[in-house]
């Protein structure tokens, strides 16, 4: 199993529904890809004072498991990502770091 594990930071946080609908939407082609065995997603909890650490800080947490590197690299590629992605940035720019890796538990 490999998880692929994002950090997604928003310029500006988009409004809640748009985050829903953000979310919903990535979920949507990484599952309809069919190389998606789980997806999980989560808002970041803010800490006081986090905005004054000169770090990347996340808006929301994904993580896409599947079942190995090749299923990872066709991922990717997966039918109406790229458009989503397009989509998104164009109405609210986003910046992404991830982290490919074995499972953590």
């Amino acid at each position: 199993m490999i998880q692929h594990t994002m950090i997604v930071s928003f310029d500006q946080a988009p409004p809640e529904a748009e985050l829903d609908q953000y979310l919903a939407d990535i979920e949507r082609v990484m599952l309809d890809s069919g190389l998606v065995r789980a997806f999980a997603a989560r808002r970041h909890l803010p800490v006081p004072g986090e905005d004054a650490v000169p770090a990347l800080i996340a808006t929301a947490i994904v993580q896409v498991t599947v079942a190995d590197m090749d299923a990872l690299a066709a991922a990717f590629s997966a039918p109406g990502l790229h458009e989503v992605i397009a989509k998104w940035q164009s109405r609210y720019p986003y910046k992404v770091a991830w982290a490919n890796h074995e499972p953590l538990r």
